[in-house]
């Protein structure tokens, strides 16, 4: 099994690239996001590969990072989840992203992917809502902050924070996650425009 290429960029398609290790061109299937972030044709770039192998054919998919791959890995034990709307998750969301959108149910974030409607996104949630955390590291408070929201238990100050910066143009989890910042910054007792101020820098970072 290939586990890493390191070579020349050759050429790039729609979500594929050639990377010509030692005059052989590996064609390697990629997130938008890491086709990207990878340089011109003729430039040095190393890939993490995911070697998948069927009766018809053997394809190599290419990440930036072993996070990247590992995500990859996890998205395809999903019922319903192959190799393209697994990549369409990582073009769409950055895996901290998929980590939070996971831990809190936030299936409006895992929609937007290609190819993911509200019934798989929400068996996304629930199928590795207890892997996603050995993946990636989400704010306990932020969990916190969304769940009160969810069930209208949060204190207003908050909720009414995270509801401006939604009604700014944010999305709910960047608005929840920057409120939940704000608040462990300014303590419990912060005012909805001081929690606002604060989750405006946050975003801005």
């Amino acid at each position: 099994m290939i586990g890493k290429l390191r070579g020349l960029v050759d050429e790039y398609g729609d979500d594929w690239v050639i990377l010509d290790v030692g005059g052989v061109g590996y064609v390697c299937y990629c997130s938008s996001r890491t086709l990207q972030h990878l340089p011109a044709p003729g430039e040095a770039a190393v890939l993490s590969i995911e070697t998948i192998v069927r009766e018809d054919m053997i394809r190599l998919y290419g990440f930036a990072d072993a996070e990247e791959r590992d995500w990859f890995r996890l998205l395809t034990t999903v019922q319903g989840v192959g190799t393209k709307v697994a990549l369409a998750l990582l073009s769409a969301l950055r895996p901290n992203e998929i980590a939070s959108a996971i831990a809190l149910k936030d299936v409006t974030a895992l929609s937007r992917a290609n190819g993911v409607g509200k019934r798989l996104a929400e068996r996304i949630a629930q199928e590795l809502k207890d892997k996603a955390p050995a993946f990636a590291s989400v704010d306990p408070a932020l969990v916190a902050l969304s769940g009160g929201i969810a069930e209208k238990t949060a204190p207003k100050p908050l909720a009414d924070a995270v509801s401006a910066l939604v009604n700014l143009g944010y999305p709910q989890i960047q608005a929840s996650a920057a409120v939940a910042a704000a608040s462990r910054e300014a303590g419990e007792d912060a005012t909805t425009e001081k929690l606002i101020r604060l989750g405006l820098k946050e975003l801005a970072k």
